[in-house]
């Protein structure tokens, strides 16, 4: 993998991204378009938490190049994220000219509030299926679950290779950073949507819960395998940092899960 300068892993969000084949689903993550070995019917998959603000050197006009670069440098197939502001998809939509999403803002459910959106390759991928569902009570309008701090969503999709025909589904999420009872519950919505298909499944997302804790057992446990592991060319490498200097490998909140339609190939951070 392409080495990152020092201070590109100082302002961007940690990334991760995975290379799969539709079992064939082959599951990686790159730095550059063509570093890893292709397969025939292999996509890419990535979850950015882009974070939704920040101030001075961590401020969004501090990161927002480096943030579309890095999708243009990967180039995804699709790509879930996180924290993203109106002002974000404003930008995304301005400055990723060959993706297209699906999602909408939690708050209103059209503009208002963060997204957990799916862009996907406008010219390789049709929509057949989409859906913002919020992880609550009442998940289909605008609400706040249990004991959340904040609306929460899952945002689903479809997406069909134009070419070929092929279908897989892409879930993205992120779930509470306050309400345990929110985050379990969650998991459980969640865990019942991804099982409801018949279609390789990809969820990507920010948990806000850590490798090896009860909600990450639960999940594993489930339809729902972590590509970390699955995926014969992995790394260990957190995926949290908080802008902070220090390295610790056991920060990871971020995954991407796939169900048994799919084959991970490559799991990178970056």
């Amino acid at each position: 993998m392409t080495q990152l300068k020092d201070f590109f892993a100082k302002i961007v969000s940690y990334v991760a991204i995975v290379a799969m084949v539709f079992n064939q689903i082959g599951y990686a993550m790159h730095l550059e378009r063509d570093i890893y070995p292709k397969a025939e019917d292999a996509i890419r998959v990535m979850s950015f938490n882009v974070l939704y603000g920040g101030d001075g050197e961590h401020g969004i006009q501090n990161r927002f190049g480096i943030v579309t670069r890095t999708v243009t440098e990967y180039y995804p197939d699709s790509l879930g994220v996180q924290e993203a502001t109106p002002l974000w998809m404003l930008w995304f939509n301005v400055f990723l000219p060959e993706y297209d999403y699906v999602g909408v803002g939690r708050d209103d459910g059209r503009f208002k509030g963060e997204y957990a959106a799916i862009f996907y390759l406008k010219d390789k991928y049709r929509v057949v299926q989409s859906e913002t569902f919020w992880l609550s009570q009442t998940p289909e309008k605008p609400s706040l679950g249990w004991d959340a701090a904040c609306n929460r969503v899952c945002t689903w999709a479809v997406l069909e290779n134009k070419a070929s025909g092929e279908r897989y589904v892409h879930m993205n999420t992120h779930l509470d950073h306050v309400g345990s009872a929110a985050r379990q519950n969650s998991v459980e919505m969640i865990l019942e949507k991804a099982a409801s298909f018949s279609l390789p499944v990809v969820c990507t997302g920010d948990f806000n819960f850590r490798q090896g804790s009860g909600l990450y057992n639960a999940v594993t446990s489930s339809t729902l395998q972590d590509t970390k592991f699955s995926a014969p060319d992995t790394m260990n490498y957190q995926t949290f940092h908080g802008f902070a200097e220090t390295v610790d490998p056991n920060r990871i909140i971020d995954f991407i899960f796939t169900n048994s339609r799919m084959t991970p190939l490559t799991y990178k951070v970056i």
